[in-house]
């Protein structure tokens, strides 16, 4: 059985990662998303995710139940084994990773397309601040972690989101289209 790809859709904090996911699975009733298991308290906001302990995340990771796990930013990441379900149920499965996972999670998943946001600096500032995660000084250390993508991607669509979310996606609609043909 055919597995459907993976869409990592990255970038820096405040791009609209979990934004493009959402219009993405609401435009396309193929495409579902995968929740991530994190190590966030629940009231931080942003995305959908399983909110997990130290402990349990600890648990889980020692009995299998991630496909794929990674810390950033003083959190746990992981994203559940189940996801290879949904590979067989759908035209794509889309989740929000890190940067500096992207070419283990090519290696695990196999089909692997990268959505790469940017937005112009002062559209970050702006929606980091209306978020209200961290102080100004967490969101200037945030704005200065600028990752490059590693080299050796198969598959990487670029996309700015500094304007209308729909324009966004559109643009990262028609790519995956040609992507695809």
């Amino acid at each position: 059985m055919t597995r459907a790809p993976v869409i990592a859709v990255v970038g820096p904090s405040g791009v609209g990662k979990d934004s493009v996911i959402d219009a993405l699975v609401a435009r396309v009733p193929g495409i579902h998303r995968m929740r991530r298991v994190i190590t966030r308290p629940e009231d931080a906001g942003g995305e959908d995710f399983a909110r997990v302990s130290e402990a349990e995340f600890d648990r889980m990771e020692g009995a299998g139940a991630f496909v794929l796990s990674w810390s950033a930013h003083g959190l746990r990441y992981g994203v559940p084994v189940e996801i290879e379900m949904r590979r067989q149920e759908a035209q794509a499965v889309v989740v929000n990773l890190s940067r500096r996972v992207l070419l283990l999670a090519q290696d695990v998943f196999g089909s692997l397309i990268v959505i790469s946001l940017t937005a112009a600096p002062e559209v970050l500032a702006q929606r980091l601040a209306a978020r209200g995660r961290e102080d100004a000084a967490g969101r200037a250390r945030r704005l200065a972690r600028a990752a490059p993508l590693p080299e050796g991607l198969a598959c990487v669509i670029k996309a700015d989101n500094s304007g209308p979310l729909d324009a966004t996606v559109e643009a990262i609609l028609n790519r995956l289209q040609l992507e695809r043909a």
